[in-house]
């Protein structure tokens, strides 16, 4: 695709914008190959620490959330292997993709207008949405959770581009279900969906959580992954509302029937996932004692409306 820039007139693809964005931060790259020591019955703590310790950032929140007063107990620790085994084995992928999340993608987005703060909780609401959803429709919850904490790395991408390339591009965010696919493709000819896909291939995820980034506008549109597409698309309209994106009292329309029926899910399940995200994100934000202005939507679900 060709794209009309000030000066010049450059054809790019996905696969364009990411290679020009190499220098994005490493860290993702800890998730699969973590998941994969996670998921092994066999695996060690001290392979899982070697891991962590190969990032410096990481190993540095992993550390301030281990002498959090919500671990620490008063006691205070200084090294990751302690640290480690204070949190948990259970919560380290948890844990490490907040991390991730701090690193790569709390950064303010200038050509999608959107600040550093905001981007964390479209992230991580996401990823939260997503591992709930997951365990009710009998899919993979770490998986889940990835792919919600990443899908909207494309953005980054695309971000991290108009920088570097010193284009500064304007791109409008509508929010849920558009966001600024009209722009991208007016711009670019492709989304940041393609481009987040083809960011986490060169990152070495797996096709079960890139494929779902790559067609979280169109579902229907990956034969194997269209369930954990459908999926994100439901996380993402949880995350509108856990962020507030809505006007006060506004009900939101509800996901499009293909996706619910997709992964099974009724209406009435929406709303009990919508409350437990909210919880969970006011419990993260304060776990890491990260200083944020999250409003919680607070809105009144009527049961009629959610049949």
């Amino acid at each position: 695709m060709c794209v009309a820039l000030p000066t010049t007139a450059v054809c790019l693809t996905p696969e364009d914008i990411v290679r020009e964005v190499k220098h994005l931060p490493s860290a993702p790259k800890v998730l699969p190959r973590l998941k994969r020591l996670l998921t092994d019955g066999n695996s060690a703590m001290q392979e899982i620490v070697a891991l962590i310790r190969l990032d410096p950032g990481i190993a540095a929140r992993v550390l301030q959330v281990a002498n959090s007063a919500y671990f620490s107990k008063g006691e205070r620790c200084t090294i990751v292997d302690d640290a480690v085994n204070r949190v948990g084995f259970d919560q380290i992928y948890e844990l490490v993709g907040y991390a991730v999340s701090s690193q790569v993608l709390v950064r303010p987005l200038d050509c999608y207008g959107i600040e550093a703060d905001e981007v964390w909780k479209m992230s991580v609401s996401c990823a939260l949405a997503a591992e709930a959803l997951a365990k009710r429709t009998g899919l993979e919850g770490d998986v889940a959770y990835t792919i919600g904490l990443l899908h909207c790395v494309g953005m980054v991408a695309i971000d991290e581009w108009s920088l570097r390339s010193g284009q500064r591009l304007q791109l409008a965010f509508r929010g849920f279900p558009h966001e600024a696919v009209a722009s991208e493709r007016e711009v670019f000819g492709f989304t940041q969906a393609e481009v987040g896909g083809a960011l986490m291939r060169e990152w070495e995820f797996a096709p079960t959580m890139s494929e779902p980034v790559r067609h979280q506008y169109a579902p229907g549109a990956s034969a194997v992954h269209s369930r954990l597409a459908s999926l994100l698309v439901i996380a993402k309209w949880v995350r509108g509302i856990v962020c507030g994106h809505l006007a006060a009292g506004e009900m939101p329309a509800l996901p499009e029937s293909a996706h619910l029926a997709r992964l099974g899910l009724r209406t009435t399940v929406l709303a009990e996932v919508v409350f437990e995200v909210q919880q969970r994100i006011a419990e993260v934000s304060s776990l890491l004692e990260i200083e944020s202005n999250v409003q919680v939507a607070r809105h009144a679900f009527p049961a009629q409306q959610w049949r």
